[in-house]
């Protein structure tokens, strides 16, 4: 192995029975340029009406939306398929939208939907259709985070069913982010 220079800095060179050459150096790793300040977040109390088809009194749908502090989230108060409907006032702009689920106490597969409309909710587009298996102590969070290129979005839609198996599970939602 020996050391070469260019413009880009040092490089190394490796020879072996299979390849005469390959060219590579080390790097520093990047950090991530997502948003991660509360500041960043889109505040949804401001920007859109919020609808729930079932809410647990103790855990209101507003407590999956505070930012700057850490809340219990969302719960439904009935088992079952549970939506939470986004209506904002202006079409909005998004690139990233984070979800973080959280079960302590029942194992069970949830299944959750995620889709945007940009006619007020006349037709919607899918972003991602996933299931996660939650097996308490273990398994207990999941998190999700995904890129997104979305314009005009009037209505955002999270559809949630909590046990694939029709158990008696309530659907609960630690916090949702938008930026």
């Amino acid at each position: 192995m020996a050391a070469l220079t260019s413009g880009f800095g040092p490089q190394l060179q490796i020879q072996d029975a299979y390849t005469a050459y390959m060219r590579k150096r080390l790097i520093s790793p990047t950090r991530e340029s997502v948003a991660t300040h509360d500041e960043d977040w889109l505040d949804v109390e401001r920007t859109a009406l919020v609808e729930v088809t079932s809410e647990d009194e103790d855990c209101p749908v507003e407590s999956a939306f505070v930012l700057g502090k850490e809340t219990g989230g969302w719960r439904a108060a009935t088992p079952g398929r549970q939506t939470i409907r986004l209506l904002f006032d202006e079409p909005q702009k998004l690139k990233t939208i984070s979800l973080v689920f959280e079960e302590d106490g029942v194992a069970r597969t949830q299944e959750f939907v995620l889709r945007w409309s940009a006619d007020g909710g006349t037709s919607f587009r899918e972003i991602v259709r996933q299931q996660w298996n939650f097996s308490p102590p273990e398994t207990i969070r999941e998190v999700e985070k995904y890129q997104v290129a979305l314009s005009n979005v009037t209505v955002l839609e999270l559809i949630i069913v909590p046990d694939i198996s029709g158990g008696t599970a309530r659907a609960s939602l630690k916090n949702l982010r938008l930026f």
